[in-house]
């Protein structure tokens, strides 16, 4: 839908009205409970089904054990002394474990802090360091893993009930909340200093019904999500939807591509939670037979490599575009439209600008700078930072470089630091990639700047090849079809073959370990 003639602003259709109180509100809006009546909800209405499964075993926590749950922690919280502007570290490696106390914390009206377990130890300090105020950490690694003068708590697997609380020792009530609670990430940004993004209850409910109603979840449905829980997308996309839509959620550890399909049929799943990377693993393991239960696949993060999508077949997908300031989605395409290569779909409960240099809106199909706003976008990030990327119409410059169609769909070209200036001209790296990833023998391809004495940097390529291919013939291959379909300045200096990337624990590449790669070399 375009507002006022200008094509490059459009925002997804109205959803479809829903009979169940939990269930979405039409376009996304900011109606229908908060996450605490949400899950006493849940309790009343299908406390018997399942919520959430542990993959890798029989666990399973239901929506009045959630309940139970949620209630348990609300009062572990008080007892302490957590205020409501207290933060809760949920340094929990355990995904059934972590769901539960990450949800209470913001149910209860203080803030989840996520932890990733991969990091050290000392990772709870430096988040509390960060964030300031008061904090208490819940753990199930060492007791090291905690806060000079924070105090700390142990959470069941089991039952994901604090330590020394047994089910039967809660009641099913939850008491009203001091506030609204919410979630605090920490993103990275050119320069490494870490930038704070405060997500309120109210904005994480709205997109997670805007997913919930575009993904057509039902109670029906069974999800997989093995993306880490510390990240925005596997707790809204993964936790919040799933629990908007009274539906089911399978959660694991890590991605494993050894019995994946085995595993998705045998769990009965009907949609995947998963980034490009996972899906270009899969892409390699040959015919691919998905489970007859399987409705669609979200790739979420970026573009999906046409190669990857060939190999996956006639299986639905919807790819997505997001960000932590937009609490895991902006765009998505349509369940059932026709693959759009490039593109990551139609904003959904949001609007798209497109900017350029000078700040005026560029016409449709034209690359500058995107800016988003919406009821699911931040407005600031903690402590005021960054206030330039914040205009007074509130729209946030997201950072990334892409282009909007005529009818709407949005394709990404890159972040605005990762354009190359080669002699006064820009190159833009997906352009180059898209270029490189016509061959069906490339999996997956990524074009950074290179360090130049005279021309200032030059694109140069870093190619992941299907298995089995002739190295030295698709090199050569490439760097014709670079010569054909690329003007001289955009064509890549080097073009290198590589086993894998440096990657986020996402699976998304990190493309300033890729230049620095580069510039070592």
């Amino acid at each position: 839908m375009q507002h006022d003639g200008d094509p490059s602003i459009h925002s997804a259709p109205p959803a479809p009205d829903r009979e169940d109180p939990a269930a979405p509100a039409v376009d996304g809006a900011p109606s229908g409970p908060d996450l605490a009546d949400l899950v006493r909800l849940r309790a009343e209405q299908d406390g018997d089904r399942p919520y959430l499964e542990d993959a890798r075993s029989d666990r399973v926590l239901t929506y009045r054990a959630l309940h139970r749950a949620v209630t348990a922690w609300s009062r572990t919280f008080d007892a302490i002394g957590v205020p409501a502007s207290g933060g809760v570290l949920v340094d929990v490696g355990d995904p059934l474990a972590f769901a539960v106390v990450h949800l209470a914390a913001v149910a209860s009206g203080r803030r989840s802090v996520p932890v990733d377990t991969g990091q050290p130890v000392t990772e709870p300090a430096r988040l509390a360091a960060l964030l300031g105020g008061a904090v208490m950490v819940v753990s199930d690694r060492a007791e090291d893993a905690t806060v000079p003068g924070a105090p700390a708590a142990g959470v069941d697997p089991a039952t994901g009930l604090p330590v020394g609380v047994r089910d039967g020792d809660v009641a099913d009530a939850v008491t009203d909340g001091p506030g609204q609670g919410s979630v605090v990430l920490f993103t990275s940004g050119s320069t490494g200093t870490p930038k704070g993004v405060e997500l309120p209850e109210s904005q994480l409910l709205v997109v997670a019904r805007a997913v919930a109603t575009h993904n057509r979840l039902t109670e029906h449905d069974r999800g997989f999500n093995s993306l880490p829980l510390f990240h925005v997308n596997a707790e809204v996309v993964g936790l919040l939807a799933t629990l908007v839509a009274g539906a089911t959620l399978v959660l694991d550890r890590r991605f494993r591509r050894t019995g994946f399909w085995e595993l998705l049929e045998d769990r009965r799943i009907t949609w995947v939670n998963a980034v490009p990377a996972v899906l270009a693993v899969l892409a390699k393991t040959g015919p691919i037979a998905f489970p007859a239960s399987l409705r669609f696949v979200r790739s979420a993060s970026a573009p999906l490599p046409d190669p990857v999508r060939a190999a996956l077949g006639d299986v639905p997908l919807v790819v997505s575009w997001g960000m932590t300031e937009a609490a895991s989605q902006i765009t998505a395409t349509p369940l059932g439209a026709p693959a759009r290569p490039g593109s990551v779909g139609l904003p959904v409960g949001s609007e798209v600008q497109v900017r350029g240099d000078d700040g005026s809106v560029l016409p449709a199909g034209e690359i500058g700078a995107l800016w988003v706003r919406g009821p699911g976008i931040v407005r600031s990030y903690l402590g005021g930072r960054a206030a330039d990327r914040f205009d007074e119409a509130g729209w946030l410059a997201t950072g990334d470089l892409g282009s909007v169609s005529a009818d709407g769909w949005v394709s990404l070209a890159g972040r605005s630091d990762d354009v190359i200036n080669r002699g006064g001209e820009k190159v833009y790296p997906s352009e180059v990639e898209d270029v490189l990833l016509r061959d069906p023998r490339v999996l997956e391809a990524v074009v950074v700047g290179r360090p130049h004495d005279v021309l200032g940097a030059v694109p140069v390529a870093y190619v992941i090849a299907q298995d089995d291919v002739d190295t030295k013939g698709l090199l050569d291959d490439l760097a014709t079809l670079a010569e054909t379909a690329l003007t001289r300045f955009r064509r890549p200096a080097e073009i290198s073959l590589v086993p894998d990337l440096p990657r986020a624990p996402t699976g998304k590449v990190q493309r300033a370990r890729v230049r620095a790669m580069t510039e070592s070399r």
